[in-house]
């Protein structure tokens, strides 16, 4: 299949994909931090959902305005409210765009104020469930796809994420997918 995994710039969903055999590029507007130069897209998502009829798409639109953790700094009354409004503007507009360009298609996104404006079935999943001792529950909206399987309990439950101390790469870090998903989404969608 040809793949896109648009807004990952770190690829570790690209090459769970690649490592099946499909053709599979990311997108973002950050610099490739994968190691694959070769198969990651620098612009905007919506140039590179548009260059051509797409097999399979997923989006991980930024979700630093639209998570629930940080209502205090952009729900209802607070003075950033106005980029959270327009963070689900833009998603819904990218995830709309990509259910014409592919037949599958997933968005993931934490807990966030964007899915109930979503008409798509949405999962949530663990990385515990995958193979990592941690929690981060994570949204899955599913376009003409199945639930994603666990592949791996286990037993560690620890908030890694939650607990991660502020600094410059925190953002970048809390974002990332952890590889028991992304080796999963490959297996069982691919």
């Amino acid at each position: 299949m040809k793949i896109l995994i648009a807004c990952e710039e770190s690829q570790r969903v690209c090459i769970a994909f690649r490592n099946k055999g499909h053709e599979s590029y990311s997108c973002d507007i950050q610099p490739c931090s994968g190691g694959h130069l070769e198969w990651h897209m620098q612009c905007d998502v919506m140039e590179a959902i548009l260059l051509q009829q797409w097999d399979f798409i997923g989006l991980h639109v930024p979700c630093t305005a639209m998570a629930v953790s940080g209502n205090r700094w952009y729900g209802k009354g607070t003075p950033r409210h106005n980029e959270r409004l327009e963070a689900i503007r833009w998603s819904l507009e990218v995830w709309n765009i990509t259910k014409k360009q592919t037949k599958y298609a997933y968005l993931e996104n934490p807990v966030s104020v964007l899915f109930p404006y979503i008409k798509e079935r949405v999962q949530y999943v663990h990385p515990w469930q995958f193979g990592h001792g941690e929690t981060k529950k994570t949204g899955l909206a599913l376009y003409n796809l199945p639930d994603l399987k666990p592949t791996n309990i286990v037993k560690g439950r620890d908030p890694r994420i939650w607990k991660m101390s502020p600094g410059p790469e925190r953002a970048k870090l809390r974002s990332k997918t952890y590889q028991g998903i992304a080796n999963a989404i490959a297996d069982q969608w691919g």
